[in-house]
């Protein structure tokens, strides 16, 4: 018989909620609930319950006291990407317009993982030098399409090469465009003919950085 009040230790040990273990071993919230509330009898799940808590079933059904006892640990998420060789790389939720957006707005953030050899194949910077943001608009198509995500190199901030694509601030817009260096200025291009072009002059434009990859839903 599971012991209730070893569940609803190990959730608050865990710092787990109800509903995180419910989506952790696939039954309902509710089927959680009932067991963490009253003493249910057994469940076809123990196991799973068990190991997500970080202890056994012997602990949960009062065969043992010690939580620990014979327990395999579950995994961070650190160690995790770690042993797949995954690199950390932050998501902001920050638009950049293909056309232009504001960027004068909060930013959050989320930590997403990728693959070390994937990001090597589109650049060697350090990942706190990589950023993903997600485009808009269709001024780069076909090239860039509405909504895919944008992987930022802000360890490139200088025009070497002409007609790379790049996320830039101008006049504090938010934009993804290609750029060439010319003697009148930064010439900022769309790959869509339908827009025009424009040149930036000293202090118009800011780099903030070149897109190396893009995510695209297929």
């Amino acid at each position: 018989m599971i012991h209730s009040d070893r569940v609803r230790e190990r959730l608050e040990a865990t710092g787990m909620s109800q509903s995180e273990l419910a989506r952790r071993v696939h039954v309902t919230q509710g089927a959680i609930a009932k067991i963490a509330s009253a003493n249910p009898g057994g469940s076809a799940h123990l196991h799973k319950i068990a190991r997500e808590l970080g202890t056994t079933p012997a602990y949960l059904t009062g065969e043992t006291d010690d939580p620990a006892a014979g327990a395999i640990p579950i995994p961070t998420p650190a160690q995790l990407a770690e042993q797949l060789d995954l690199v950390a790389v932050q998501e902001i939720d920050l638009k950049f317009g293909m056309g232009a957006t504001n960027l004068e707005l909060p930013v959050t953030s989320n930590i997403r993982h990728f693959s070390r050899d994937w990001l090597r194949q589109h650049t060697h910077a350090s990942p706190e030098h990589l950023y993903f943001a997600q485009g808009i608009g269709d001024s780069m198509a076909p090239t860039l399409l509405d909504s895919d995500l944008l992987l930022i190199d802000t360890s490139e901030q200088i025009i070497r090469l002409a007609d790379k694509i790049w996320a830039v601030s101008f006049y504090g817009s938010g934009m993804v465009k290609r750029l060439r260096q010319t003697r009148e200025g930064v010439k900022i291009m769309s790959d869509n003919p339908a827009i025009s072009e424009e040149v930036a002059t000293d202090g118009e434009l800011h780099v903030l950085g070149r897109v190396v990859a893009i995510v695209r839903k297929m």
